[in-house]
């Protein structure tokens, strides 16, 4: 391999090739960037359930796809195959994908009108609490394959795999809000370690439903601003008061740049860096010193081959949950020091509000764009500053700035943290 094709540890330059997001700005790069850009909220009121009684009645959901059935795999698979459909035709690849895909997808977990379903037809129990071998008998009793596979968590994969022709056993993972990077990071990885000249990587959450916010309720946090909906998300203002549960769907095609090259393929962008460490410090929330998000952070820079002044735009986590927001402004004050206020720094969530599982994807796909297209996304609702996180962060307008570096964070619940750095150039 020339040294054309390495990076400063002589590993094999990662190229992205191909993109295709889904969120709920629309289907499709081009419909979303233009939203994003705009400023544009996707977050409206929820008519997909009932919400009375609850505090939070407001969503990004993508409500504009149709599937077969009215679950979260369904929902999750149907993005996730958009997604991959338009990625793959921009990376000019067709016929079977000939690579190993790696998918981030949310718990799978049954629907509550499934699980009374289930339990209606399950054989009466003579022992409390054996729920699961109620379970068990209920499905040995009346085999159904299709309630099986909405429980299954590598069901999605399986169903891309066969749809696209990925080679290999496919990897389904889950690292909480963390997960659309870590996927990302393994393709890096398999094509570095010289396993594959190219990767499938996706990342999807279709799981938006009463359920889920009254589970992150009890955590206190959603937001409760439910009127209007679109101002509701507003990180690293002085009143944000917590995150807006969203849905999305983000797949990029990973190649060698030497692979990519030999093709004649585009390259849209370089991964240059991965970062993840571990934080054990709560089951939710971060470490508010913020040293593994500092430690994140700096690992992806070293990996990247850079210091903290070649950063030109950080896409930042910036969920508008008061702790995270903070903790991520001290995390990143410490690695970029002074320098800091000159950089820019927007929070797409402020528009698409927190795609879980999909996000560090969905982020990623955008801050390739910012650099293709010299344009800034802004924070939307940036009205009233918290005095204490002293930020550019493109404040509701976007930015005419080329940029040929960019930091994506992704801190997720559980102590996950992934940060990814991408650039315009191999170099």
């Amino acid at each position: 391999m020339s040294n054309a094709y390495k990076d400063h540890l002589g590993r094999p330059i990662v190229a992205v090739t191909g993109m295709g997001v889904i969120t709920s700005l629309g289907q499709g790069l081009e419909d979303n960037w233009a939203a994003l850009t705009g400023g544009v909220s996707g977050i409206r009121k929820i008519t997909r359930f009932p919400t009375e009684g609850l505090n939070t009645r407001i969503s990004g959901m993508v409500d504009f796809i149709e599937v077969p059935a009215a679950n979260s795999v369904e929902r999750s698979y149907a993005m996730a195959r958009e997604t991959t459909l338009e990625a793959l035709a921009q990376a000019g690849l067709s016929g079977d994908f000939n690579g190993p895909l790696f998918l981030a997808a949310p718990p799978i977990e049954p629907e509550w009108s499934a699980r009374f379903e289930l339990a209606d037809r399950s054989p009466p129990s003579t022992q409390p609490g054996d729920a699961y071998n109620r379970f068990l008998a209920a499905m040995r009793e009346k085999a159904d394959p299709g309630f099986h596979e909405a429980v299954l968590f590598g069901a999605i994969s399986e169903r891309l795999a066969d749809r696209f022709g990925t080679r290999g056993l496919p990897v389904t993972l889950s690292t909480a809000c963390a997960s659309g990077a870590t996927a990302i990071q393994l393709g890096v990885e398999a094509i570095r370690q010289g396993r594959t000249d190219r990767a499938l990587t996706v990342a999807t959450d279709g799981s938006v439903s009463a359920e889920a916010l009254i589970r992150f309720a009890l955590l206190s946090a959603l937001s409760t601003q439910n009127d209007p909906p679109e101002k509701a998300s507003k990180p690293f203002t002085k009143d944000r008061d917590g995150f807006v549960i969203a849905e999305g769907a983000a797949t990029l095609v990973l190649e060698s740049l030497e692979a990519a090259v030999a093709r004649g393929a585009r390259v849209y962008g370089i991964l240059k860096g991965c970062g993840e460490k571990a934080d054990l410090f709560h089951r939710t929330r971060s470490s508010p010193d913020g040293g593994p998000a500092i430690a994140t952070i700096r690992a992806a820079l070293a990996d990247a081959g850079i210091d903290e002044t070649g950063i030109g735009y950080i896409n930042a986590h910036g969920t508008s949950t008061p702790e995270n927001d903070k903790m991520e402004y001290l995390s990143m004050s410490a690695v970029f020091g002074e320098r800091l206020p000159s950089i820019p720094v927007s929070s797409n969530k402020s528009m698409i509000g927190h795609t879980l599982t999909a996000a560090g994807a969905v982020e990623a796909v955008f801050s390739i764009q910012t650099m293709l297209t010299g344009t800034l996304p802004p924070t939307i609702n940036y009205q009233n500053p918290d005095p204490a996180i002293v930020l550019d962060v493109v404040p509701n307008v976007k930015r005419s700035q080329q940029v040929t570096a960019v930091l994506s964070n992704s801190f997720g619940f559980g102590g996950q943290n992934a940060s990814l750095v991408m650039t315009a150039e191999p170099a």
